[in-house]
């Protein structure tokens, strides 16, 4: 995990736009370079470091005595960057994985590289001797990536928004910035000036679709056909895969755990593997609430059974209240459930960083998304209606828990590794037949609980826990965070505010004195960047005008019981 930012074309002093890129050094606290590109005065690249791979030679942009011509400059992890190496016997000079986008480019050009790639990453591709640039972003946006573009080829790219926004040009008082949509690559051409043109951006993978570096995979052959028991199997089969490709760090490894079944399933499966790979240190895991809360008992039961060193974080309502400004500066949104969420997992990584060495954070995001673990979906229409709505969560999650995930994790000078959106793990499970995938006997996520059901990973009583909303299951039953949230902004917004909202705020007009709440916050550090958010996250099929998973009848007869 690192920040990185990168001018092309700038007719402002560099100097002075350099400073912007100070604004995401939290994402790489360990060293920093700016580095002109030759025989390009008005072109720089900036870069903040997590020390995570090869500490000696793994600052950038890279740049290798093989291709003078080409510079790099990259955030994220290429976990098959030695299997590519041994099977294109490429002469890697560093350790860094990242290196293997230079050689891939040099065989075969962009479009080959990308999709060689198994891993996440947001990088910047420059290539002197063909005059072009080349953005890309990994399928699910794991990694972040923002730009800006100005009509007269001013081009501005980081991995956070922020980074960008207080640029200046000379063409437009507003520069325009946007993110840079997952899946993708963009291909510019570079003028002798500076400037760039855009020629075009191409969509290279589809969740749905196995990836193409699948060819070159070290993983054991999976079992054709669908048959539950074969089917479990290929499951477990790619699941301790995409655990196992993760351990790739020269830094200590934690592990968010929520009680929840998808983080303690990555919890167990990674202190498995740890073990197997004679790692010397204890598995850390971290588990955050306020007092009596379901998740910290239920995170306790599982660390107690797997037998980590096990931290928990207590944190009372004011505090929670009192981050909400720096989380929703930190997050770049003002999307209700995301900021809700953020909360906890913000605290949480504020206290792994002061108080620990772990620096690379696995967890459980992107679970709910792929295997329609949300309560919603017990009210999909059909298979295929539940099948849809899964991969459009899928394409959005880079709008909301994975922004989420990185950006909480990253302003406290964490990595966080997300298995469930593993290439080949998520691509196998979106190929099953829809109807294997839905909820079944009223219990969500019903084949990922099934498939483990014998492993002995887990309490039978956490492996068949329902669903509880991050945000909602740090804090009690009775006086939750999403009560307490409401009785707070009830005397922060008052009626009359709410009746001019759609005037003052007309584009995502909030309908809750919450979702005002917030998006003062928001136009306090980013004014009229509000179309950064596209919707606000919501639950399908039921009417629903929150999207607190407490509001759903699964809660509420739960509550009565």
């Amino acid at each position: 995990m690192c920040g990185i930012w990168a001018l092309f074309g700038s007719d402002d002093c560099l100097s002075v736009q350099c400073l912007s890129a100070m604004k995401i050094a939290h994402r790489g606290p360990d060293a920093f370079r700016f580095e002109n590109v030759n025989g390009y005065t008005n072109c720089c690249f900036g870069f903040h470091r997590l020390a995570v791979v090869d500490p000696l030679f793994g600052m950038q942009p890279i740049r290798v005595r093989k291709y003078p011509y080409l510079w790099l400059c990259y955030n994220g992890e290429i976990y098959n960057h030695k299997a590519l190496q041994q099977r294109f016997e490429f002469d890697y000079q560093t350790n860094v994985d990242g290196e293997v986008i230079l050689h891939l480019y040099d065989k075969g050009g962009i479009e080959q590289t990308i999709c060689m790639l198994d891993g996440v990453f947001a990088f910047i591709l420059l290539d002197t001797a063909n005059k072009k640039v080349f953005l890309g972003r990994d399928t699910y946006g794991v990694r972040p990536l923002f730009k800006a573009m100005t009509e007269d080829g001013f081009l501005a790219v980081c991995s956070e928004a922020k980074g960008l926004v207080s640029l200046k040009h000379s063409t437009t008082p507003f520069l325009k910035v946007e993110p840079f949509l997952p899946g993708h690559y963009e291909v510019l051409d570079l003028k002798p000036n500076g400037k760039v043109a855009s020629v075009e951006m191409v969509k290279y993978h589809h969740c749905r679709d196995e990836p193409l570096h699948a060819f070159y995979d070290t993983v054991e052959k999976l079992f054709p056909g669908f048959e539950l028991e074969t089917v479990k199997s290929n499951l477990r089969i790619l699941f301790d895969n995409a655990i196992r490709k993760r351990l790739m760090t020269d830094r200590r490894i934690g592990c968010l755990l929520s009680g929840g079944l998808d983080s303690s399933l990555v919890a167990a499966s990674l202190l498995k593997q740890l073990k197997e790979a004679q790692v010397q240190y204890p598995l850390q895991t971290f588990a955050i609430g306020m007092e009596d809360s379901p998740d910290l008992l239920a995170a306790r039961k599982v660390a107690n059974y797997i037998g980590s060193e096990h931290h928990e974080v207590l944190f009372n309502s004011e505090e929670g209240i009192q981050a909400l400004d720096e989380v929703i500066f930190a997050l770049e949104t003002y999307d209700i459930t995301t900021v809700r969420a953020s909360v906890g997992m913000y605290l949480i990584s504020k206290y792994i960083r002061k108080n620990t060495d772990s620096v690379v954070i696995f967890s459980g995001e992107g679970s709910d998304e792929l295997t329609q673990g949300y309560i919603y979906f017990h009210k999909a229409p059909s298979p295929e209606k539940a099948e849809e709505e899964s991969e459009r969560l899928l394409k959005e999650l880079y709008l909301f828990d994975v922004l989420r995930a990185d950006r909480t994790t990253a302003a406290h000078g964490l990595e966080l590794r997300v298995p469930f959106l593993d290439h080949r793990f998520s691509s196998y499970y979106l190929s099953l037949p829809p109807e294997m995938r839905i909820p079944k006997n009223g219990i969500e996520k019903h084949l990922l609980r099934e498939t483990f059901e014998d492993s002995n990973l887990l309490p039978k009583e956490i492996l068949w826990r329902p669903k509880e909303a991050f945000s909602d299951g740090i804090t009690s039953v009775k006086n939750s965070w999403f009560k307490i949230l409401q009785d707070y902004v009830e005397h922060q917004v008052d009626d009359a505010m709410m009746a001019a909202a759609a005037q003052k705020f007309p584009f995502n007009t909030p309908k809750t004195k919450e979702g005002y709440y917030y998006r003062q916050i928001f136009e306090r550090h980013y004014p009229g960047r509000a179309d950064w958010l596209t919707h606000y996250w919501m639950p399908k099929w039921i009417n629903a005008t929150d999207p607190s998973a407490r509001t759903l009848t699964h809660y509420k007869s739960a509550a009565k019981a």
